[in-house]
């Protein structure tokens, strides 16, 4: 059975097990869709199928592009992670909410915007609607010290985004993001051929339409894109490269460490594996997006039913890591490179610190280090120079500090400091 066949008969297998009115699935490889699919029914009063080209809502995947944009904003030099919320909106006064434990849902606050928004389905229009109602707005946990996934949290972010440039979230994501990474099927309002949305009833095969909730303003943050399978995979490609945004900020089940958040994304632990991604919903929609950044590889997965988003989810993971087998890299071959420059006589080779052996290698035109008995799949540490006989660690163990060569009379290296700590040809014990 091809790669294709064995990915669409997993989308059939879990589209019947669930049964969902439709689902469409595409898969990313190293930066190109490798495969996309759909089945199913996209509007069952028109009967009209779902293709790979059929929108969906994809709720909160949108807090992806939303901290994506924060993060752009911090590139330039407008905002900092750590800055209180009150620096950027005045409204939020001196609220212990700083931007980081927002984009990570580690800043306390509570869930959703005050009021019964998901019985009413009355949102804040406007930004200054939003921020009247923060005044209601309780902290329910410690900032910092939970999880605690938070809609207003992503809101204010977006606030954040429009008071510093001076123009709508919605607008500065469509020009920073969806024109330049051509995601021509994301919008934040339908673009046909869309999905509509439905209930299924769980005790016959009935579908109940949802309600068509086209949100605007100061909740879109949170949640009001559209996209398609294809689109997703492109967005997750760009999303690979943003190292920041991977880094642990939380765990989100710390009795079994299977989730944790970075800034704007969840990461899961699927044995061995580390995948990074972002669910959604919406009423009538489901969505979920996975990606492992060491392969390349992943999916995104959209229905037009509200439940079940358990297996939703697991079916985004589950289509990743098949992916993942389907599709392996090649293996890289080995090339002769330029030598190390001059100054590295005498830093290659093995080196020995607190009683443990670490080699030191010139590889791909950089210098690297790593202890001797690292699994394979571990990294390096990589150096960069910044003066004679020092580097500092950009990368794997030591990330942040320097690396000093020291010479005897004659100029030959004599041992190395690594993060203060002596490196010498042979073992040593300590002060010897």
């Amino acid at each position: 059975m091809s790669a294709p066949e064995e990915l669409g008969r997993l989308l059939r297998e879990r589209q019947g097990e669930h049964r969902l009115p439709s689902v469409s699935a595409a898969v990313l490889v190293r930066g190109e869709v490798a495969w996309a699919e759909a089945v199913g029914v996209a509007g069952a009063e028109a009967g009209s199928e779902a293709t790979p080209d059929t929108q969906y809502r994809v709720g909160s995947i949108t807090k992806t592009f939303t901290a994506a944009a924060i993060l752009a904003l911090r590139d330039e030099g407008k905002l900092d992670l750590d800055d209180p919320l009150g620096r950027h909106l005045v409204e939020a006064g001196d609220r212990p909410l700083t931007l980081r434990r927002m984009l990570a849902h580690s800043s306390g606050v509570q869930r959703e915007v005050p009021g019964s928004v998901w019985e009413t389905f009355e949102f804040p229009e406007t930004g200054d609607e939003l921020l009247e109602r923060l005044a209601e707005a309780e902290h329910v946990l410690e900032p910092g010290a939970h999880w605690h996934y938070s809609n207003l949290a992503f809101a204010l972010l977006g606030e954040v985004v429009s008071h510093v440039t001076g123009k709508p979230l919605e607008r500065f994501v469509e020009e920073r993001f969806l024109g330049p990474l051509g995601l021509s099927r994301t919008s934040w309002k339908r673009s046909e051929p869309a999905a509509r949305g439905y209930y299924v009833d769980p005790w016959s095969d009935v579908l109940r339409p949802e309600i068509d909730l086209e949100r605007s303003g100061a909740a879109a943050a949170a949640g009001d894109l559209w996209s398609t399978a294809s689109d997703l995979c492109r967005w997750a490609a760009f999303l690979v490269g943003r190292d920041d945004m991977h880094t642990v900020q939380v765990m989100a089940d710390p009795d079994r460490w299977t989730q944790a958040w970075g800034l704007g994304v969840s990461l899961y632990r699927r044995g061995d594996r580390i995948l990074f991604g972002h669910g959604g919903a919406m009423p009538g929609y489901l969505a979920h997006l996975a990606c492992s950044r060491t392969e390349g590889i992943g999916s995104a997965v959209l229905t037009n039913a509200s439940t079940p988003a358990h297996a939703v989810q697991t079916l985004g993971l589950d289509l990743a890591e098949k992916a993942i087998e389907l599709f392996p890299a090649e293996p890289e071959l080995w090339a002769p490179g330029d030598p190390p420059p001059p100054e590295l006589d005498g830093v290659l080779g093995r080196w020995w610190s607190e009683g443990t052996e670490f080699v030191f290698r010139w590889r791909g035109g950089r210098l690297e280090a790593r202890l001797d008995i690292d699994p394979r799949e571990r990294g390096p540490s990589v150096f960069e120079p910044e003066s004679p006989d020092r580097y500092r660690t950009v990368s794997g163990r030591e990330r942040g500090e320097p690396l000093v060569i020291v010479r005897d009379g004659d100029g030959a290296v004599a041992k190395l400091y690594w993060a203060t700590y002596p490196f010498t040809r042979d073992p040593k014990t300590f002060g010897s």
